[in-house]
């Protein structure tokens, strides 16, 4: 059986044409709205499909709009698409004395969700959040309910996609995640790869968040709107590796993550994006 080429990731950009309206949702590191903002985004193909603009329109409330141009013709290297469009770009190297974060985004139909998580500098604590919800301009395509612990018990099976920074060939994983209750504050999370024994770990529920305390990077998992989740360090501890990852409830049996994994030198190794149903 043939299979298609692999699309370059200038035609993986492409699949993000479009004016997408929607809103930035600001939250504290533990899930509160600080602030949303209206927005407008247009990705403009140009000069045929060789270049884009890209244009970004805030509208903050009691204030002018706010406008940002942005005109290019090529992608760094630390941002990668995948096939359906879904991509993250972020920092390629984590260093006690810089800025840390990503953006992770996902795109199904008229609809897309973008999570950017920001860390101090100083305390390398998880500082913030931003929640960006869109939809395209003329669509009307419903937000997806806020996810919900109960949304997440069960078995999920999937495929999982991996690039790699050093630019060696994509590699397809199997994967199984399993997630059960064992009390009204207490989740059990398993994750099963082929070849490999299975990943536990007990995580402590508190409202929204899912705290998972016992490895070498303590981890949190927030519970958002439109069928969302963002998972990351409280706190970066050096020479330990780490991950970002975000997550989105396409419907109630499908679900997507992507994972930004970084080396115990901080260097940013992978980007993987995990498409899984729950059986």
């Amino acid at each position: 059986m043939s299979t298609s080429p692999p699309t370059s990731q200038w035609q993986r950009l492409l699949k993000n044409v479009g004016t997408w309206q929607g809103s930035f949702t600001q939250l504290s590191a533990q899930g509160e709205v600080i602030s949303n903002m209206p927005t407008e985004v247009a990705l403009i193909s140009q000069a045929d499909d060789q270049a884009m603009r890209q244009e970004i329109h805030r509208y903050p409330p009691g204030q002018d709009k706010q406008s940002t141009i942005l005109e290019y013709r090529s992608l760094n290297r630390a941002t990668v698409f995948f096939e359906n469009g879904a991509f993250s770009q972020g920092s390629i190297q984590w260093g006690p004395f810089s800025e840390f974060g990503a953006e992770l985004g996902f795109i199904a139909g008229s609809r897309r969700l973008r999570i950017v998580q920001l860390f101090a500098q100083a305390s390398h604590e998880f500082k913030q959040l931003t929640l960006i919800r869109e939809q395209l301009k003329g669509t009307d395509t419903p937000e997806k309910p806020p996810l919900t612990l109960n949304d997440l018990i069960g078995t999920w099976q999937g495929e999982a996609l991996t690039q790699y920074a050093d630019l060696r060939p994509q590699t397809t994983q199997a994967t199984q995640l399993s997630i059960e209750i064992l009390s009204a504050n207490q989740i059990r999370q398993t994750i099963q790869l082929p070849n490999l024994p299975p990943i536990t770990s007990i995580g402590s529920v508190a409202g929204q968040v899912i705290s998972f305390d016992g490895g070498s990077q303590p981890v949190q998992v927030l519970l958002l709107p439109d069928g969302a989740s963002a998972t990351c360090p409280k706190r970066i501890i050096p020479r330990q590796p780490l991950f970002l990852e975000a997550g989105w409830l396409i419907d109630s049996h499908t679900r997507q993550r992507m994972i930004r994994s970084y080396d115990t030198s901080g260097a940013w190794l992978s980007l993987t994006l995990v498409t899984e149903h729950k059986i």
